[in-house]
């Protein structure tokens, strides 16, 4: 069974807070930390699961990061990664004004 039951709560309030929990695919094995969710317009509820590969030569940080239905994934970790979750509800990000179109002069500024 995948991390999320079906019942008549608000679903969406659960995937949401779904986002920085650690995850493992029950598919493919891939591991990693949710980091998006996506509400498709056919029904598919998504997640994109970002994993930490380690470090480049240079020194950089390698992630690969690949999308998978929430139903194939299960929480690993029940404690989140140590990121504030944004305030979807209120405030700039709700009325949309985080975002890179938004830094730019003359762009939503």
């Amino acid at each position: 069974m995948g991390m999320f039951s079906n019942d008549n709560s608000k679903v969406y309030i659960r995937h949401i807070s779904s986002l920085g929990y650690r995850v493992v695919d029950n598919v493919t094995g891939f591991k990693g930390v949710i980091t998006s969710i996506s509400f498709e317009l056919y029904g598919c509820i998504q997640a994109i699961v970002t994993s930490d590969t380690g470090s480049s030569d240079d020194g950089s940080c390698k992630s690969t990061s690949k999308w998978f239905d929430v139903s194939r994934l299960t929480i690993v970790d029940e404690i989140m990664i140590n990121v504030p979750i944004p305030n979807f509800d209120r405030g700039y990000i709700a009325n949309g004004l985080k975002g890179a179109s938004h830094d730019k002069p003359g762009r939503g500024n």
